[in-house]
């Protein structure tokens, strides 16, 4: 999932019994055995909801202790206890209290005077639990949130009359529109079953699988080193669905080696971030904001990760041919045979293959998300046990268990904290004037507003984890989408496509710091590098807004012919991009394939635009195949394209 510490490698555990005296190890097994309880007896919303986001909180707490130089320790520690006392003491109130709350009636019941107390304390440690986890870039978003539901009456433009203390604790923790609202129900319903499978599945062996299985299938082609961080990252996605969790766990295998076979340091780490994050389009687990989607949206989850594929396997074949055209353009990141036969074989691992597909298997099925999610962990279990080499101890079990619990409370907690935003945003009608101005701004315009959007997207997600992104952008700019005729579906797309792009977009690139620590090298670089490098997949989300087609909407047959339609036209702007087709190509040139991949994209399936931008792209390409010496430049007098040499007179 999409956070910025998760990981998808199970931790060392203490050795023999000092597991057990891990107290963190036992809050994630009371958080286990209480998801795995309500999937099978479900609990009113405003039982579950608290109860798993305190444990997060708990958990949060435990692990990640407050490290401040400027303070001694021993006022660290006591800060530590402070808050998890403070969590403790919300806990049993909301429990003594839970009657009351289960059966008042909003806006008409008072809101007593203990709400408000312990409701500004379960704020501010909710607070701290963001800080802790994602940083201060969100928990100043969500402050600014805050101040401006209270003082919005002073502006002299978007304002209301503000919300009073009472009407604040009622919105936020007294019903199910703000904290305990949408986004805790995402993580309680979806996210923790898929934390729990991609742990015990990369604990059996399964990301090492997926890795093997990438330099097996890709390793001997030219730029081999590349491709098998696409190939592996892509494969890695389909369980993980998290930039920096594919980047941890891929990463310390592919940049190494990329950096073996020639690739830069920074072109490596770039590679692996830009392929990395691809995993919160990949379905079937996709990422947290897709969860999101389902829960916003009031759709089945299936329903998402179909409408998922074709933008995702664009996104990779559009990163495929970049890395292969620019592997053949300067030389490098071809693999050595003996690398790939080096690799453990393959085939007596296939087995490990089975859980994904149980997982896929249910989703066709009909089966809900988080129950393919349980039976496809449950069937990590037997699956290990069928060669001796990939049993599994106990210690690994209490590991998978410690895991489970730490992901998914370093997931649960800011996004139930975006709950607020959620809830100001909506009950002070600034969603609904902002997507007014923001049609306004766009000159009334479709394409006008979609680049504002962009541009909003990519900032929001420059400092935010990509739920946190989403979130503000469906509540902000969907809307807008869809009064300018844009379907619902295809709207929300539009703006996690960009929010999740946004993982590679300095300053603050996620994926890219991640991928850069491994490779040990320039963050701000790394960042840049990838950036550039997704531009190749930046124009997908303007295909399926010209066809939702793309997004699996409608008849089989005009699904298929706009997935080709999509094909073409990305690979028409993969080579214009890297300047190199068989040769390296000159300028003219490359601006006749980009701008022809534009118009196919942006153009409706059929359309004469469409039909005009890729027949005019292939047919070039065609020619340039059949003779090289075929260029635009020759057209322009002095220029000359690169790789083209001048043919020789000769005298007669």
């Amino acid at each position: 999932m999409d956070n910025s510490h998760d990981e998808i490698i199970v931790s060392p555990m203490p050795a023999g019994w000092r597991a057990l005296t891990d107290i963190r190890l036992w809050f994630g097994l009371v958080l286990v055995a209480f998801q795995y309880y309500i999937l099978i007896h479900p609990q009113p919303p405003l039982v579950q909801r608290p109860i798993h986001l305190l444990l997060a909180l708990l958990l949060v707490f435990l692990w990640k202790p407050l490290e401040l130089p400027r303070l001694p320790k021993w006022l660290c520690r006591a800060a530590d206890i402070a808050v998890i006392g403070g969590t403790i003491a919300f806990s049993v109130y909301y429990w003594l209290s839970l009657t009351r709350i289960e059966t008042r009636i909003e806006n008409v019941d008072p809101v007593l005077t203990q709400d408000v107390i312990f409701g500004i304390l379960f704020v501010l440690l909710l607070i701290e639990g963001v800080r802790r986890t994602t940083g201060m870039i969100l928990v100043w978003v969500i402050l600014g949130f805050l101040a401006y539901g209270a003082f919005a009456y002073v502006l002299p433009v978007g304002g209301f009359r503000g919300f009073g203390l009472e009407e604040y604790v009622e919105i936020l923790l007294l019903t199910t529109s703000g904290i305990l609202g949408v986004t805790t129900e995402t993580s309680v319903t979806f996210v923790f079953y898929f934390i729990a499978f991609g742990v015990v599945y990369a604990a059996i062996g399964g990301g090492k699988l997926f890795i093997d299985l990438a330099i097996r299938l890709v390793g001997r082609a030219t730029g081999g080193s590349q491709k098998v961080a696409v190939v592996g990252s892509s494969l890695m996605g389909t369980i993980s669905g998290s930039a920096v969790a594919n980047v941890a766990a891929v990463g310390v295998f592919t940049i190494p080696l990329m950096r073996k076979s020639g690739v830069s340091g920074d072109r490596a780490a770039a590679t692996e971030a830009i392929a990395s994050t691809g995993g919160q389009l990949m379905p079937p687990v996709m990422g947290v904001a897709a969860f999101v989607m389902a829960e916003l949206l009031g759709i089945p989850y299936a329903k998402i990760a179909l409408a998922g594929v074709i933008p995702a396997v664009a996104y990779y074949v559009a990163l495929y041919m970049l890395v292969d055209l620019n592997a053949r353009k300067t030389g490098t990141g071809t693999l050595p045979a003996e690398t790939v036969e080096n690799v453990e074989p393959v085939l007596p691992r296939l087995h490990l293959l089975l859980p994904p597909l149980v997982l896929i298997g249910c989703m066709i099925m009909e089966y809900s998300a988080q129950t393919a999610a349980m039976y496809a962990t449950i069937a990590c279990f037997p699956v290990a046990f069928i060669r001796k080499a990939d049993w599994i101890k106990p210690r690994q079990v209490l590991g998978m268990i410690r895991d489970t619990g730490r992901q998914a409370a370093e997931i649960a907690v800011p996004i139930g904290a975006i709950g607020i935003i959620i809830a100001i945003a909506i009950q002070s009608n600034l969603a609904l004037n902002f997507s007014a101005g923001l049609i306004s701004a766009g000159g009334q315009t479709l394409a006008g507003s979609l680049l504002l959007i962009i541009a909003g997207c990519i900032i929001m997600g420059m400092g935010l984890p990509t739920v946190a992104a989403y979130i503000i952008g469906a509540v902000l700019y969907a809307p807008a989408l869809q009064k300018l005729g844009v379907p619902q579906l295809t709207a929300h797309f539009f703006v996690m496509y960009y929010c999740v792009l946004s993982m590679v977009t300095p300053p603050v690139a996620l994926a890219a710091y991640a991928a850069a620590g491994i490779a040990r090298t320039s963050p701000w670089n790394t960042g840049w590098i990838a950036f550039q490098m997704s531009f190749v997949a930046f124009l997908i989300p303007f295909a399926f807004v010209a066809d939702p087609a793309l997004l699996a909407q409608g008849p089989i047959l005009n699904i298929i012919v706009a997935s080709i339609g999509l094909f073409i036209p990305t690979a028409l702007w993969a080579v214009g991009l890297t300047g190199y087709f068989r040769r390296d190509i000159g300028w003219p040139d490359r601006i006749l394939l980009m701008v022809c991949g534009v118009v196919a994209i942006v153009a409706p399936t059929g359309a004469m635009p469409w039909w005009l931008g890729n027949g005019v792209g292939v047919a070039f390409l065609a020619l340039n195949w059949r003779f090289p010496v075929v260029s635009l430049s020759t057209l322009i007098p002095g220029f000359r394209a690169p790789g083209v040499t001048e043919p020789k007179s000769v005298e007669g």
